[in-house]
Formats: C-alpha cells, structure tokens, sequence
C-alpha cells in the first residue's frame, strides 16, 4: 500500500501542468503545449493558430444586463444625454463622391467586410452605425472630434455633426456607446493610428484603443476591453479604417 502510494504521488506531479507566463502562446490548433495562464491573466484568442496569455484579461462576473441605446424614435425611450434626431435631415448630405478633406470609414473584417460608417437617418443626429456603401457618410479628424460632414457637396459654410461617446457603460460594461450631435464632443479624443479610427480619455487605459463592437441594429460601441475576447453576444468585434477612394464600394 506504501509502494501504491508513493508511485501515485509520482504519476500526480509528472502531469501537472506548468504555468504559461504572460504574453506566451497558451492555445491554437496543434499547440499541445500548456493552457493555463498565471493568476491575473487569460488566454486570448489572436487568431486560429495562436492564443496568448494577457494580463488583465481574466473572467469577469457576468454583470447585470444594462440598457441599450435605441436609435431615436417617437416611441423610443431616449436615454439621458442621447441626441434626439428630428424627421427632418440635419442636412442634404454630401452625395456619393468623397469630397475633399474627407473620408470614408469602414469595416475590413467579416461579418462587416465593407460595411461604412453612417447615421440613421442618414445625414442626422442619431446613432453611429455600420451599413451599406451606398449610404455611406463622409468623415474627417478636427482638433480630435470626429465629425460628419452633413451639407450638400460645395455647399458653404459646411455643415457637421459631432461624434459624441457616452460616458455611461453599455452590454458587458465595458462598452461606450457612439452617436452624432450638432454639440462638440466633450469625452475623450478621436485620432488616426496609421489608418485605424482611435479613440482615448484620460485615466482610462484600453488594451487597444482601436476596438470598437457592432452590435444590434448594426449600432457601434466603443470597446474598452481586450479585443476578440469576451465578445457579448450580438455583437461583432470589429476595426474600422478610412478609406480614400472617390466612391464608396463594396
């Protein structure tokens, strides 16, 4: 029994699996090697042959399921500090031929290959959204506000829209969500990262200030957490990249 013993104890500690330190490979089709990260981090998915051990990323309690914000309607409830769109446009809208100093903006990934950045109604104050190229809105960077450019092509003064992050969290609580206002934006700044659309407050560290979700009603929210880890459900991980091209495609 004392032989049985011992060899039992010998067998437990020969399989016991090692700690992946931070930032090393714990998963990906083929790996054999170990899975379980250090205390304080979690194994995310990079893409289908690697997944690496990050810190911070670590399951979080399922929080409590928080409101979503409706696109404006009569009989929507509008939630504080959601820009109320009228029946009317904001303005005429640009057209579809990229006017100079603007930009497209879109998704390259499924299941938003191609899908632009709009308003609904277009050209309005509303919620920013992924849609169809032939709707697609018209986009610049000034001074870190993003702004939409609402008036018809040529038109002066030119009419914008701002882009406004709602300092109350959405889904998972970690999301920010994105809509568009005659008033300028007052959380955070918006910037290009090579092509990427950015955005970044101060005291708040992302893991990847480019993560945004798409969610329901093609809705966008700014994601504060680890990218393609985590996603809620009903919602896409996504980056979202200019485009310069005269027209919009898809």
């Amino acid at each position: 029994m004392h032989h049985f013993s011992a060899a039992l104890v010998v067998i437990l500690v020969g399989t016991a699996s090692a700690v992946v330190q931070d930032w090393q490979q714990c998963g990906g089709k083929s790996w054999s090697g170990d899975s379980q990260c250090a205390t304080g981090s979690g194994c995310v998915v990079v893409n289908d042959y690697y997944s690496q051990c990050q810190p911070g990323a670590v399951p979080q309690p399922e929080p409590q399921p928080e409101p979503e914000p409706q696109p404006p309607a009569a009989t929507s409830i509008v939630l504080p500090g959601t820009p109320v769109a009228t029946n009317a446009p904001s303005g005429t809208g640009p057209g579809k031929t990229l006017q100079s100093g603007y930009y497209w903006i879109r998704g390259v990934a499924a299941p938003n290959f191609h899908k632009y950045m709009q308003t609904k109604p277009l050209y309005s104050t509303g919620a920013a959204l992924l849609g169809d190229y032939t709707t697609a809105g018209q986009f610049q960077i000034v001074d870190s506000q993003l702004v939409q450019l609402v008036s018809g092509a040529g038109e002066k003064p030119e009419k914008l829209l701002y882009g406004i992050v709602s300092e109350t969290r959405y889904i998972n609580n970690m999301s920010l969500s994105v809509t568009f206002s005659e008033a300028k934006n007052s959380y955070g700044k918006f910037a290009w990262n090579g092509d990427g659309l950015t955005w970044s407050v101060a005291g708040l560290q992302r893991p990847n200030a480019a993560a945004w979700y798409v969610c329901t009603g093609q809705q966008m929210y700014i994601n504060l957490g680890n990218y393609l880890y985590q996603t809620p459900a009903g919602c896409a991980d996504q980056t979202i990249h200019y485009y310069n091209d005269k027209t919009a495609n898809n």
